[in-house]
């Protein structure tokens, strides 16, 4: 009788949890469509079946272009700027169409940053086109957060690229059609079409033919 009790204590746990899980998991859903339904409004143009799990910060969405069937996560961060003390831009920021970009990435752009379809970029990825000063002596006794910011040129990621986990994209860079960025990887030069890189820097590994 004792092992009874236990199992059916147990099994009472059980549906608890998978009762409370289930509420969760529609909880969240339903706030995610209410979220989406929001924040679509504050882009240029968003297409259809877009879903965002949460912006932690979003800046400049009036110079960003999104695609249709996009995911992306949640606490992510998206500057664009179109001026910093005293400096003005033209920016702009594009996705193209079944494409996704991972929890907790940041992308910040002054010049252009342009994703194209079917890209999948996961999780923590870093992308800029610019950074605060160029590598000038004159600038190391300003605080960085005052320096003018500097753009080494476009970020080009083409279609049905992968970026892993936790890499970076530095500015100036395009990388090529079908190319795979391994994680934590390092990007500062031009990646050709087919490749496999890693590291930091990133090199090719190999050539996917």
């Amino acid at each position: 009788m004792k092992i009874m009790r236990s199992l059916a204590s147990a099994l009472g746990t059980l549906t608890n949890v998978f009762i409370n899980r289930r509420t969760t998991d529609a909880l969240s859903k339903l706030i995610r469509v209410f979220y989406t339904s929001w924040v679509r409004r504050e882009f240029a143009f968003c297409g259809r079946d877009c879903t965002f799990g949460g912006f932690a910060v979003l800046c400049g969405a009036k110079y960003i272009h999104l695609g249709s069937n996009l995911y992306i996560g949640k606490d992510v961060v998206w500057e664009v700027y179109d001026e910093f003390r005293g400096q003005t831009f033209m920016p702009l920021l594009s996705f193209g169409d079944d494409s996704s970009f991972g929890d907790g990435g940041h992308i910040t752009c002054i010049n252009r940053v342009v994703i194209g379809n079917g890209v999948r970029i996961g999780r923590k990825v870093f992308i800029t086109d610019n950074s605060h000063g160029a590598s000038e002596r004159v600038l190391l006794d300003t605080p960085p957060n005052l320096r003018p910011l500097v753009s080494k040129g476009p970020v080009v990621i083409e279609d049905c690229v992968w970026i892993g986990e936790m890499a970076c994209i530095m500015p100036g860079v395009t990388i090529g059609r079908g190319a795979i960025v391994g994680a934590n990887a390092v990007v500062t030069h031009d990646v050709p079409p087919y490749t496999l890189v890693a590291g930091n820097p990133a090199r090719m590994v190999k050539r996917i033919d």
